[in-house]
């Protein structure tokens, strides 16, 4: 449960802070052992970071090569290795078993440690072009925003960051204490689509029609199992289905059936994560018509289908 994060010359403070903020913070209140978090930086000279700032780091590398999980945020440059010193580290940390993460451009320093080669990765969309010229032992896949190959795992631009760190709670934790999580921070448990997706915003701000979209909203979870359609939704907004939409559009970035789409599927984890409930009843328990729907759409979403996802945290179990 020890997680370290490299600190380095110019380095983001928002992907950094993404770390100490889910791992460094005592949660208390989830009464699951916690995480302890080290900043590790490879001299004990201040380091420079973005906006001309300096980080003290209580560490250096020979704790980041002990840690059980490894966190790189994004690289300094794209086109230069880290220095020899941090390579060694992280090659130390994974072969001694750690996990070894990358946020963003991260994944370079991972790619040039050799703990890619052979692998899926993932990296920012931008960055792909000069990622595959200078890997091309790497399976870049620059879609997603994120991919855990066994013990190496690589993100998106630096926001993504956030939804890896969330994977890793669920893969420790599960998905109540991961989602958990994800309401303090305000974000989603879970986000599906790719790089190019917008952020679905699960309930729109409060004030004048809005109000009636969230009374609608709520009342939609509290009844995933029922038909929920267009006309449904609206007449729980007391508005015509066109303007229903209109409305619902402008005050979450999303469709009202896609938005229902993913709570079905969210409502699904825990069910699948914690019971033995078979794919059928779990699939009319959260409101599809038929287990191959529900197969259909969880797989687009969570890049797995609902039974190897089963298999895959009853194995961590």
């Amino acid at each position: 449960m020890h997680v370290a994060v490299l600190a380095f010359d110019g380095m983001s403070l928002f992907e950094s802070g993404i770390v100490t903020e889910v791992f460094g913070l005592a949660r208390p209140e989830l009464d699951v052992p916690w995480y302890t978090l080290t900043i590790c930086a490879p001299t004990p000279d201040p380091v420079p970071v973005l906006g001309g700032a300096t980080l003290t780091a209580p560490a250096g590398l020979a704790e980041l090569a002990a840690a059980d999980t490894v966190i790189v945020p994004g690289v300094q440059s794209v086109h230069a290795d880290p220095p020899p010193p941090v390579l060694d580290a992280l090659r130390s940390a994974h072969a001694r078993g750690a996990r070894v993460l990358s946020i963003c451009s991260g994944a370079f320093a991972l790619a040039a440690a050799g703990l890619l080669d052979g692998r899926r990765a993932t990296t920012h969309w931008r960055y792909a072009e000069v990622f595959r010229a200078r890997f091309p032992h790497v399976d870049l896949d620059p879609r997603v925003l994120y991919l855990a190959e066994g013990d190496v795992w690589t993100s998106a631009g630096s926001a993504a960051g956030i939804d890896l760190c969330l994977h890793l709670i669920r893969t420790d934790h599960g998905a109540a204490v991961a989602n958990a999580v994800a309401r303090r921070l305000v974000v989603q448990p879970h986000r599906d689509g790719g790089q190019a997706q917008f952020i679905e915003s699960p309930m729109p701000a409060s004030g004048g029609t809005d109000d009636r979209i969230a009374a609608s909203l709520a009342w939609a979870l509290a009844h995933l199992r029922d038909p929920l359609s267009l006309p449904v939704l609206a007449h729980q907004a007391h508005m015509s289905p066109r303007t229903y939409l209109r409305h619902f559009t402008r005050a979450t970035g999303t469709s009202p059936i896609r938005w229902v789409l993913h709570q079905r599927i969210q409502a699904s984890l825990a069910l699948l994560e914690t019971t033995d409930t078979p794919i059928e009843r779990i699939a009319a328990a959260v409101g599809f018509d038929t287990a191959v729907t529900f197969r259909h759409h969880f797989t687009n979403a969570m890049r797995t289908s609902p039974s190897a996802y089963r298999q895959a945290f009853r194995a961590r179990e």
